[in-house]
């Protein structure tokens, strides 16, 4: 057989494979399977690092599908490559419960798969933070133990998407040149052709981000496998410019936006097969196509072994500490960080806001975690992220540990996410809580994915004061509250936004948001606890059990509920004011905490400058809310809690109502 034919055959092996799952479920999309797939034989047959047997290798190139919706395309492929999870019997239940292969490609349920996408543009992001942690990790630790590539196939949806723009101009100002793109340019969408919503010129585009652009036929394997060649040799990340054929091989959907979706029917299936000389039965791969494929899937394994022996090599200390990071471990001196400085803010008992306070936070911290990295959209002298001693991440700097993303918060999000993905690298950001719009997406598959990464969002109410509603946060603690596995933390002082930020390190498989405040708070908890009091979400600062009033509150509103329990106590009615700085964590605690902290209270208050909905559940049928029901304005922030009936003397009132 010759070189041509062996690579066709083991593209063919991939668009039946693909061909005969959508069949079988009788769901999913052909389009790019049949399109990309020699893109795909060319690279993970001649190209790409990996070991089947060790999928977790830490210096193994990272392959990204932005366009998840093509994901059969890399199930088969892994398949074909050895990967032991991605079984025969997996290809088969394709998109059924319980399956490894989703209907979309999901982080942690199959060996390969670095990160879920099917939201279009995702995935081109999630590469562009995997490229900033590679070389982030390589400035620190040296080529040796650090070297790889990353590759991302996209589609023309991912392009469209905005995200896109936003991640791209930033690798390309960045010079990330280990990062590759192959676009499978195949002028279809649902809808219609490309044309019919777009004229955008990509190359011109991307070279205008400042990337290396190649224009090949995204069906010749020597060419593909010369652009690859070239993109590697670059000193700017490349985007390479595949035309294909969507749907190749399918005599009457190929090419056409039809040929996107799947299945094809019987029919057409059939039609295919024929056109592509395959003559076996479903799910028949011939031997010599097998092996040859099975070759590929062994070809980095040496380069896996020698690289586990330069590690092995470095002095302990370095060995220690990056499988260490590697491994996602804290440093075992962490708790005793958090400790010192928790005594520290009890002794000084600083009156600040709760972005200073977080600001605090992470000039003790930071030192002791060297794989932190922090960054803002543009807003750092407002969220105060990066700490003394931070450098700059640039391209004249990959050992810098602050990234300033601009005005870029959707990008910033997922790159997030992909520094999370790599390993190595705790990623938080800054930006506006209002702001936390355009993150959304990228929080909710961080979620999915259950990957620790921590997004500083200050300025979380109508105490932003002046500049008004639209940049006023009112439904957003709400609305993150209600996504799953994400805990979203709301502290009241410089203590316990110390102690959220130790249980956001601490919590490995959870994404977590600080909602911190513009305006000053005063100190809470003036006398050293050693115990994290936050950990269990909520906790009594003060009152009595059998109170005949439980007042709740977060953030800076627990100021007001203390003023108003004194108050009531003057006037002798019994107040338990609760500091509510995490509600999911509350809503995990065993029954007898829940029960043991509010009692059975004859009148229920919370208290939040935000909307009620995540409060119902406490305060039952006749508990009463005080916060936010409407947008805000614009006025001075004392002004603001005034005019909208977030005081003590409004909770008070609250509270003699219902006894």
């Amino acid at each position: 057989m010759t070189n041509s034919a062996k690579h066709t055959a083991m593209a063919n092996a991939i668009r039946i494979l693909s061909l005969d799952s959508v069949e079988r479920a009788k769901s999913g999309h052909l389009g790019l399977p049949l399109g990309a797939a020699d893109i795909a034989t060319v690279l993970f047959s001649k190209f790409l690092k990996f070991d089947p047997k060790a999928p977790n290798w830490p210096d193994r190139d990272r392959f990204v599908l932005s366009a998840g919706h093509g994901s059969m395309l890399l199930y088969s492929a892994l398949h074909l490559l050895g990967y032991e999870e991605a079984s025969l019997n997996e290809l088969k239940n394709f998109r059924q419960l319980g399956a490894k292969t989703a209907g979309h490609p999901e982080y942690g349920h199959l060996a390969g798969v670095e990160t879920t996408t099917g939201p279009l543009g995702q995935g081109i992001a999630n590469a562009v933070g995997m490229a900033v942690a590679e070389e982030k990790l390589r400035a620190e630790f040296d080529k040796q133990l650090v070297d790889h590539f990353t590759y991302c196939l996209i589609g023309d949806g991912c392009l469209m998407e905005g995200i896109s723009h936003e991640a791209a101009s930033l690798a390309g100002h960045l010079k990330l040149n280990k990062l590759i793109v192959l676009w499978d340019d195949n002028d279809i969408t649902i809808d219609g052709h490309v044309t019919l919503v777009d004229s955008t010129d990509q190359i011109a585009r991307f070279k205008a981000y400042g990337w290396q652009t190649i224009s090949i036929d995204g069906h010749d394997e020597k060419a593909i496998a010369n652009a690859l060649k070239e993109a590697q040799a670059s000193d700017k990340p490349s985007f390479i410019a595949c035309k294909t054929t969507a749907g190749f091989g399918a005599p009457h959907k190929a090419g056409k936006p039809a040929a996107h979706g799947g299945p094809y029917g019987t029919e057409e299936a059939q039609a295919v097969r024929k056109s592509l000389g395959w003559t076996n039965d479903p799910y028949d791969i011939p031997e010599e196509i097998m092996d040859d494929w099975r070759l590929a899937g062994l070809r980095s394994t040496k380069k896996r072994v020698d690289w586990e022996n330069k590690r092995d090599a470095k002095d302990t200390d370095t060995t220690r500490e990056f499988n260490r990071r590697m491994a996602s471990e804290l440093p075992n001196n962490l708790d005793q960080v958090f400790e010192a400085l928790k005594q520290s803010l009890a002794d000084e008992v600083p009156e600040v806001a709760t972005r200073k306070a977080s600001q605090i936070v992470l000039e003790a911290i930071n030192p002791h975690l060297p794989e932190t990295m922090g960054g803002s959209a543009d807003l750092q002298g407002s969220n105060l992220t990066k700490t003394a001693g931070m450098e700059d991440f640039l391209a004249q700097n990959y050992a810098g540990r602050f990234i300033n993303y601009g005005v870029r918060e959707h990008a910033m999000a997922a790159m997030m996410n992909g520094m999370a993905l790599h390993g190595g690298i705790i990623p938080y950001s800054g930006g506006f809580f209002i702001f936390s719009d355009y993150c959304r997406p990228s929080i909710r598959l961080a979620a999915l994915m259950e990957i620790r990464v921590i997004h500083v969002m200050t300025h979380d109410s109508i105490g932003v004061g002046e500049d008004g509603p639209t940049h006023q946060p009112v439904e957003h603690l709400a609305s993150f509250r209600a996504m799953p596995n994400v805990n979203v933390f709301r502290p009241a002082d410089a203590t316990e936004t110390a102690e959220c930020w130790q249980l956001a390190m601490q919590n490995k498989t959870t994404p977590s948001i600080l909602s911190l405040t513009r305006q000053g708070t005063s100190p809470l908890r003036t006398e050293f606890d050693k115990e994290n009091l936050c950990a269990r979400g909520a906790y009594c600062v003060f009152g009595e059990e059998g109170a005949q009033a439980v007042i709740f509150a977060t953030g800076s509103e627990v100021e007001l509920a203390l003023q108003a329990a004194k108050t009531l106590q003057g006037e002798d009615i019994s107040a338990r004011v609760i500091s509510v700085p995490c509600l999911e964590l509350f809503s995990q605690q065993d029954k007898d905490y829940r029960s043991s902290l509010i009692g059975a209270p004859k009148a229920r208050v919370a208290v939040e400058a935000g909307v009620q909905m995540p409060w119902d559940h406490l305060l039952g049928d006749t508990g009463k809310f005080i916060g936010m029901n409407s947008f805000g304005a614009s006025a001075p922030a004392a002004d603001l809690f005034v005019h909208f009936g977030i005081t003590a003397e409004a909770i008070v009132a609250s509270v003699k109502s219902q006894l």
